[in-house]
């Protein structure tokens, strides 16, 4: 696994689908490492192939770690996500991408991440750069992979987490039950979604640890990538844009 750290410039790099199979839709990927590093390949780069096998475009986030004195760990973080999704939706055209079906996924700290955006996308978190910020930074999805940070407490979630009704975007979760980072994450926020009545579909492994990405350990966790195609299927996102 490769993992980097001291990242002060956040980048994009776009991984496009066989235009045979190209869908429109987008995911910007948000790799894990607990806001102090990135797993570049196991959370990033592997995780834009299988995209590009379902005919998606992925984009995978390069964003600021690790957390900075006197700002949250999710701050800076935030920032170059919103700024992203707002870039991403100004070059559809140029990526062949329906700026209307660009979703977000996270993985670990990037999953909290991912999560942190799909609530808090109304406003810029930093002043303005360019016409690109008046885009729309909201996701049109999201998928939560083995999220940490996403509570506090026993149960309640975490501020930055909290759903809205009628804004917060369509989320898909997998966690497992031996997760170090507490299954309490995944259902908390899980129990936020519902609440707020905002479509959500979660998937609770009995084993499985943290951070395995794609890659097969042996465990049913192992069919994760299958459920969130299916679930991506239902939305709609893997048909071809008309």
């Amino acid at each position: 696994m490769t993992r980097i750290t001291n990242v002060t410039v956040p980048t994009m790099t776009v991984y496009s689908p066989d235009p045979v199979l190209d869908t429109g839709a987008a995911v910007i990927v948000c790799p894990g490492g607990g806001y102090a590093r990135l797993a570049m390949d196991k959370e990033g780069s592997e995780i834009c192939a299988w995209l590009n096998s379902l005919g998606i475009t992925g984009v995978v986030l390069k964003y600021r770690v690790p957390e900075r004195e006197g700002f949250q760990r999710h701050e800076l973080p935030l920032q170059d996500a919103q700024r992203a999704m707002g870039l991403l939706r100004s070059r559809a055209a140029e990526f062949g991408i329906d700026p209307d079906r660009i979703g977000i996924m996270g993985f670990s700290a990037g999953a909290h991440l991912a999560a942190v955006l799909s609530n808090n996308f109304n406003a810029r978190t930093y002043p303005p750069v360019d016409a690109t910020d008046a885009l729309s930074c909201r996701p049109a999805f999201a998928m939560v992979i083995y999220p940490g940070y996403l509570r506090r407490g026993d149960h309640d979630v975490a501020p930055e987490n909290t759903p809205t009704t009628g804004e917060t975007c369509p989320t898909f979760i997998v966690q497992t039950e031996d997760d170090s980072a507490d299954v309490r994450n995944a259902l908390a926020y899980y129990f936020a979604l519902q609440a707020a009545d905002v479509p959500a579909e979660m998937h609770l492994y009995p084993v499985g640890g943290h951070g395995y990405g794609l890659r097969r350990m042996g465990n049913r966790v192992a069919s994760w990538p299958d459920r969130a195609a299916e679930w991506l299927a239902d939305g709609g996102f893997l048909a071809p844009t008309e």
